[in-house]
C-alpha cells in the first residue's frame, strides 16, 4: 500500500468559482498525506462545488488548485490521480461487488489474478468478503457504502474526495464506517477532503474541520476545537453556539 510521508497533497490558493448566481469566494486551504479534512456547511453552502473544483471538474475564475504540486486544471484527466466518491455512490448495477471494487485496476490492465488478490485484501478490511459475488441491488445501504469506499481506495490515489458519503446510513453504521475510513486512509496515507452537514460525522472522521457558509470558508480548526473556536456570529449560529458577546 501507499507509504507517503506527511507531505502536502492538495492546496487551494485563493480559489473563486461561479456556478449560475452562486459563487465560492477566495477559498484557501491545504491537506497533507494521511490527513482528513472535513468541510461543514448547510445545503446550498457550496460544498459539492468546492469538491468538483478540487477534482478539476469546474475551472475557477481566480486562484488555482494544486495536487502534488501540479495545477489540476492544467493536468489531463487521466493523470490527475484523484478519487471522487459521489453521494449516490455510482456503483455499476450490472457488475458484482468484486467487479465494482476492481474496476479501476481493470482499467489499468493489471493481471486478473493480481486484481482478485487486491480486491479480496481490501474486502477483508471492509468486512465484505462474503458479498463479493453479489450485485449492488441485493446489498444493504451499509454494504453498498463499503463497496463504494473500497472501490475509491482500491487504486490508491493520493487524494480522495468524499461528497456526504454517509448521509443515508443509520447512526451506528455511519460511526463504524467513519472510524474504518479514518484507519484505512491513514494506513494508505491518502489525503481526504470530506464535505458534510453532519457535525458528529465530521468530528468522528476528520483531523481538521472547516465551516463553509454562503460560499465563504469561515475558518479551519482542529476537530477537537470545533465548538471552542472563535467563529463569526453566522458560523456560531450554524454550530448551535451563542453569539459572541461584545462590550
Amino acid at each position: 500500500m501507499c507509504n507517503r510521508q506527511q507531505d502536502e497533497v492538495l492546496r487551494l490558493e485563493n480559489v473563486s468559482v461561479r456556478r449560475g448566481t452562486f459563487s465560492l469566494n477566495q477559498i484557501s486551504f491545504s491537506v497533507s498525506a494521511g490527513e482528513i479534512m472535513a468541510i461543514l456547511g448547510r445545503t446550498g453552502a457550496g460544498k459539492t462545488l468546492l469538491l468538483e473544483t478540487a477534482a478539476g471538474f469546474c475551472r475557477p475564475e481566480a486562484g488555482r488548485v494544486l495536487c502534488l504540486g501540479e495545477d489540476v486544471h492544467k493536468t489531463p484527466v487521466h493523470r490527475r490521480n484523484i478519487g471522487y466518491l459521489y453521494q449516490d455512490l455510482s456503483l455499476f448495477p450490472h457488475m458484482t461487488a468484486a467487479a465494482n471494487i476492481g474496476y479501476g485496476l481493470a482499467l489499468r490492465r493489471l493481471p486478473r489474478e493480481e486484481i482478485r488478490t487486491r480486491v479480496e485484501e481490501i474486502a477483508q478490511r471492509f468486512g465484505i468478503l462474503r458479498i463479493l459475488n453479489q450485485y449492488p441491488g441485493t446489498l444493504s445501504g451499509g454494504e453498498q457504502q463499503r463497496v463504494a469506499l473500497a472501490r475509491a481506495l482500491m487504486v490508491q490515489t493520493p487524494l480522495l474526495l468524499l461528497d456526504e458519503p454517509f448521509s443515508a446510513l443509520d447512526p451506528v453504521t455511519r460511526e463504524e464506517l467513519c472510524c474504518l475510513v479514518r484507519d484505512v486512509c491513514q494506513e494508505f496515507q491518502c489525503a481526504v477532503v470530506l464535505v458534510t452537514h453532519d457535525f458528529r460525522e465530521a468530528t468522528t472522521l476528520a483531523h481538521r474541520i472547516g465551516v463553509l457558509l454562503d460560499g465563504r470558508l469561515r475558518g479551519i480548526v482542529p476537530a477537537v476545537e470545533l465548538f471552542r473556536a472563535d467563529w463569526d456570529d453566522e458560523a456560531r449560529s450554524f454550530l448551535g453556539l451563542k453569539p459572541n458577546t461584545r462590550e
